[in-house]
């Protein structure tokens, strides 16, 4: 039995439905699981010191592609939009191989927990041809290097260049190659239980570069085995453009005739709904995974986040891949998307606890769990610390619930546990070398690169 005593915590924000705001209590954990928030002391094997710290629960990122850390900050990509931003970097990314899946999950995910996230859903769907058997399998390894909890999609791409579609044909697989992938990963590591580890998703990328049949097998054969739906929609103007141009539809009402739609499916970006759409969304529980930065970097949009809290639309928040955003810091998403909506809401802006509990509680809810985004006794131990004495929060510290939203975090946090466990602390990564992983990183994405044409 692993126990873990964080006592005389000056402030815990537990993010609950009671929006319940903790001052000097001991939090208790037994094998990764919440057992006691209160006055009440326990033996523990590890104890931390908490009385200058504020705690949180685990920021949840619901939306990623953590291979494309390796071809951030190009400068043959930072004015395009997205369809050419994505035909150029095709370029680079069918070079894909399972050495540069592997080191670009340590790196994104890396970056993430040092910043307060203790669970990340990616979206991969490059699968270069005869090298990509194994890339969702790599990144598990990863994940379960740095101990992080992890949920990893079953991408897809099914429609290529020569068919209409965005992607090259050597990242292209049949419908047949995908979903017997698919059976295979939730097989191997799907784990439904409370305090998993290990989640599948499924998850074809675009409807601009996956056929209707993919689409509508891959919902009915995950709810045939019961895991969830994700893929990108209403991300830009040219997508909707596409979708009306060879569907006659609209891209939600597209989607829902071939079975997206509902609890189980939640949609990266959602700029582009309209008000009618907005109230489907809230009617039918569906989600929406929030990318301000991205959507910003790309000149994608505003999506309508406030009028989507109004409505009850279930939202999260998300780094998108690091390419789109040149980066895997929640925090950073998290001030961002309160500036933003600032800027364009005025008034109608979420709050800075209302964002911090998109990216929590929200977040948690887009992935089905109830075991984690919020802290309370029988949830997964998962959360991070702030040390409220630094320099840098100094006058800032009389709105604990607001302040990495309105005031932002300029540096790690000082804390990260996952499962009851340290993975991070003062900024450093504990389960792995993290010079001797930039290093190979560095090497990986060299080659990567000049495979893909970029000197």
């Amino acid at each position: 039995m692993s126990r873990l005593l964080i006592k005389n915590i000056h402030t815990l924000i537990s993010c609950d439905d009671q929006d319940t705001i903790y001052h000097h209590v001991n939090l208790y954990a037994e094998n990764g699981v919440i057992h006691s928030i209160g006055p009440q002391s326990f033996e523990a094997d590890q104890v931390i010191d908490g009385s200058h710290y504020f705690v949180y629960p685990g920021l949840i990122n619901t939306h990623h592609h953590l291979y494309q850390a390796f071809t951030r900050n190009l400068p043959q990509v930072q004015n395009l939009e997205l369809f050419d931003w994505l035909r150029t970097l095709y370029e680079i990314w069918k070079e894909l191989t399972p050495d540069a899946i592997y080191l670009s999950s340590l790196v994104g995910m890396g970056e993430l927990i040092k910043n307060g996230c203790t669970t990340c859903f990616d979206h991969h769907y490059v699968f270069p041809h005869s090298v990509s058997h194994n890339f969702i399998d790599k990144q598990f390894e990863a994940a379960d290097t740095l101990g992080i909890r992890m949920h990893a999609s079953r991408g897809s791409m099914s429609l290529s260049q020569k068919d209409g579609g965005l992607p090259p044909d050597s990242v292209v697989q049949t419908v047949d190659e995908i979903l017997a992938d698919c059976e295979r990963l939730v097989k191997k590591y799907h784990d439904p239980s409370p305090y998993a580890m290990h989640q599948i998703v499924f998850a074809p990328c675009s409807p601009f570069s996956v056929t209707k049949e993919l689409l509508r097998d891959s919902a009915k054969l995950a709810r045939k085995l019961g895991v969830r739906l994700h893929t990108h929609l209403a991300e830009t103007l040219d997508e909707e453009r596409f979708t009306l141009e060879r569907t006659g539809m609209r891209p939600l009402e597209y989607m829902a005739s071939l079975g997206w739609i509902g609890q189980d499916v939640w949609f990266a970006h959602g700029i582009h709904f309209n008000d009618e759409e907005l109230h489907i969304l809230a009617q039918t529980q569906t989600g929406v995974a929030h990318c301000p930065i991205s959507n910003m970097k790309l000149s994608s949009g505003i999506a309508r986040i406030p009028e989507m809290l109004k409505l009850g639309v279930p939202v999260g928040l998300a780094v998108d891949g690091s390419a789109s955003n040149d980066g895997s810091n929640l925090l950073e998403e998290l001030r961002m998307a309160y500036l933003l909506h600032r800027l364009h809401s005025s008034y109608e802006a979420p709050t800075g606890y209302e964002l911090l509990k998109m990216a929590t509680k929200g977040s948690a809810g887009l992935l089905g769990r109830m075991d984690i985004g919020t802290l309370a006794p029988y949830k997964a131990c998962d959360l991070f610390m702030v040390d409220y004495e630094k320099l840098e929060l100094v006058g800032a510290t009389y709105d604990p619930q607001s302040a990495l939203a309105t005031v932002g975090l300029k540096q790690p946090v000082d804390y990260t546990i996952i499962a009851g466990k340290i993975v991070s602390q003062n900024g450093k990564l504990l389960g792995i070398d993290e010079e001797k992983i930039s290093s190979m990183a560095r090497m990986e994405v060299s080659q990567l690169l000049k495979k893909g044409g970029i000197k």
